[in-house]
């Protein structure tokens, strides 16, 4: 047979030895030979033993005195005694320690084979739900999905590794608490549960998308697949949730809907550009002239410096609308970034002019050289110092601070405004979210997608005190340009 079947027969009795061994090659068993224990355990291949035959007379002792010393040594293989001397006591003693059959001699062979085949297809069946289970646990511990068994009351039973690398948390965390409770949203939570409900009345489920709290509050979104466990009686003892997660797709689509968003917008607005441009020269113009006509009616110039005004505002909007649907493309330099956030601050002179406001800088490392592009981070420390100066009262105090790591540079900018509400914070880079009575609202949104041009991010950074912003910058250029060796610039 090929199962790997072996057999060790311990027996002194050479004809009774040579009568066992033909018995069980019959079945094509390997069969392995001893005539005692102590050469049993000395010259045969235990590791490979799945059944030992043996005399209950040994020549070196009772086999009850070797029972525990060879189910160390073979603690998977069974045991089968042959004797010619059975009793019930010492029959018992000896299935005690582990003996798994009693045979009376003289042995007849179809009883024999019977009870080995019983064993051989037992350790095969065994074998079987080992490699089984073994494959079961490799696929639950590798796979990159979601497999969550719940209880019929919505109490976690178990779930897989995956699940705890993902969310971070472990069963003893979770077993035996409300799935729904500790681990789904609570706008969400009913509607879960009436899918979970569903599920329980052997409804299969399947598509239903929700987010899962991690331990550390991050939500994931997961596609879920549900589905029972039942019983051998068919009776429904768990719901079985196998899970996706979706996150990075639901990122990806929500970023391709943000550029389909910015496309329409940049069509639109170019056109709009182009119409307005050529009217609000016109209207400029016509102003020009029309206050050279009026030139002495005060009250006729501060009307048309009101004109003047308007015109240039909608030139300044139209071109702030442009700009944020527009493609971002930069010009990296290697520079000393101080030098950016000082000249941001002498271009909002203007602004500045007549209010107390004083900019403090603290360059904690020597190096902060990075590659950007001048002109466009300025554009984002302007509208940071411009956002301050509006939202605070005088004295302002800005702070710059300036660190860097090992492969990027970190500023946080803070002042002593009145800082951010929740709802501020949350929907401070969202396009035209303003709390301000003028303006588009795309500051911010611009300054982040600079950033994120430049291959860094930008976001709230909690101050006691007003609001404040960390921007990380890659100290060398951004993987999606490349140095041209000739001429030392950069090309995209």
């Amino acid at each position: 047979m090929d199962d790997p079947f072996r057999i060790l027969l311990i027996e002194d009795d050479p004809d009774a030895l040579s009568n066992l061994q033909d018995i069980l090659e019959l079945d094509g068993y390997g069969i392995t030979t001893a005539s005692t224990f102590g050469e049993a355990v000395t010259t045969a291949n235990l590791e490979s033993v799945s059944l030992v035959i043996t005399d209950r007379h040994l020549p070196d002792g009772m086999i009850e005195d070797f029972v525990p010393s060879l189910k160390t040594r073979l603690p998977t293989a069974e045991i089968i005694v042959v004797t010619g001397y059975g009793d019930v006591q010492s029959t018992i003693a000896a299935l005690r320690l582990g003996v798994t059959d009693y045979v009376i001699k003289p042995v007849f062979p179809d009883d024999l084979r019977a009870i080995v085949n019983r064993i051989a297809e037992k350790r095969s069946i065994q074998s079987k739900l080992a490699e089984e289970q073994h494959f079961a646990n490799e696929v639950l511990n590798t796979a990159e999905a979601i497999v969550l068994v719940l209880e019929l009351d919505g109490r976690v039973l178990k779930f897989n590794r995956y699940f705890q690398d993902l969310t971070g948390w472990t069963l003893n965390d979770l077993r035996g608490r409300d799935w729904f409770e500790a681990c789904i949203l609570e706008e969400e939570r009913e509607r879960i549960r009436e899918v979970f409900i569903a599920t329980a009345h052997d409804l299969h489920t399947r598509g239903i998308i929700n987010k899962v709290c991690g331990k550390d509050g991050q939500p994931h979104t997961i596609r879920w697949s549900n589905t029972t466990l039942k019983r051998v009686d068919g009776t429904i003892h768990a719901v079985l949730a196998v899970g996706v997660d979706v996150s990075d797709l639901e990122d990806a689509q929500a970023r391709a809907l943000h550029a389909e968003r910015l496309a329409a917008i940049g069509h639109t607005m170019t056109a709009l550009a182009h119409e307005s441009r050529n009217a609000l020269q016109r209207m400029k113009a016509a102003a020009d002239v029309l206050a050279l006509e009026i030139e002495g009616n005060e009250s006729a110039e501060e009307d048309i410096r009101a004109i003047q005004r308007a015109a240039g505002d909608l030139e300044v909007l139209l071109e702030e609308v442009r700009s944020f649907a527009a493609p971002i493309q930069i010009q990296p330099v290697e520079l000393y970034l101080p030098f950016v956030w000082q000249r941001a601050w002498s271009d909002i002179l203007p602004m500045r002019k007549g209010r107390d406001a004083t900019l403090s800088e603290v360059v904690e490392s020597d190096d902060v050289t990075v590659w950007v592009d001048t002109v466009r981070m300025e554009q984002v420390f302007r509208n940071l110092f411009e956002n301050s100066l509006a939202a605070s009262d005088d004295p302002v105090h800005i702070e710059v601070q300036c660190r860097s790591t090992r492969d990027s540079v970190e500023v946080i900018c803070r002042d002593n405004g009145p800082g951010l509400n929740e709802e501020q914070k949350r929907k401070l880079f969202e396009p035209f979210y303003t709390t301000k009575a003028t303006g588009t609202g795309l500051g911010m949104s611009i300054c982040q997608r600079i950033i994120e041009a430049h291959g860094g991010d930008i976001s709230v950074h909690p101050t006691k005190l007003g609001a404040g912003f960390k921007i990380r910058l890659p100290r060398s250029p951004h993987s999606e340009y490349r140095m041209n060796e000739k001429d030392n610039s950069l090309t995209k």
